[in-house]
């Protein structure tokens, strides 16, 4: 596991052995920074499920100007700050032990980001609680982008984008929305794209007059 680009490019990161941290493939993290990659320089963001911190700190090393790194392990906490010091981008990082909901409710009405990434352990359901509370706390600045990344049923042998907007809305509200109608009207979805057993999925918060 590495930094891709940017000032730490090439980094070697740490990782926490185990499934309760799974690391984002180089392959997938390439992926999904393509999508965001004009809209990082100077950016605030911020990354719920921390693991080892690798998603902000590859958006600091491509110019991001700050990101806050939540993780509820202990152990994790310490994996990135050790990270965040070997790429030389700790003064730019904040990191807190905390779980996801309790940061929300804290830092609501205080704090906006740019980026926001949401990689949770894909069991549990976290997936759409997090955006519930997200939306809840209004953490997000105006135009922010949510980068969703969640287990998939499709396969990338048949597709890595789906084109059939019927499709693709269906997976996406399952997989990412838990289902919920009413909880994925509060998102506008930018794009999603599936690669491997990965889906990762572009939002941003929908205008008041969606």
């Amino acid at each position: 596991m590495r930094v891709i680009t940017g000032s730490a490019r090439g980094t070697k990161l740490e990782a926490l052995e185990g499934e309760e941290t799974r690391p984002t493939s180089d392959k997938v993290k390439e992926a999904l920074f393509s999508m965001i990659q004009f809209d990082i320089e100077g950016r605030a963001v911020l990354d719920l499920f921390g693991g080892s911190g690798q998603l902000a700190l590859e958006a600091l090393s491509r110019g991001a100007g700050r990101a806050t790194i939540i993780d509820q392990s202990r152990d994790a906490v310490d994996v990135i700050i050790a990270n965040a010091k070997k790429t030389h981008l700790f003064e730019k990082c904040r990191v807190s032990a905390s779980d996801y909901a309790s940061f929300i409710r804290g830092a609501s009405g205080r704090e906006t980001y740019d980026i926001v990434f949401l990689d949770p352990p894909y069991e549990g359901g976290f997936l759409p609680a997090a955006l519930e509370k997200l939306h809840e706390g209004g953490l997000y600045a105006v135009g922010a982008h949510i980068v969703c990344e969640c287990d998939t049923e499709i396969s990338s042998r048949r597709t890595k984008v789906k084109k059939d907007e019927e499709l693709s809305r269906e997976a996406v509200l399952h997989e990412v929305f838990g289902g919920s109608e009413e909880l994925m009207a509060k998102y506008t979805m930018l794009r999603t794209a599936v690669y491997g057993r990965t889906r990762i999925t572009l939002l941003t918060p929908a205008s008041e007059e969606e």
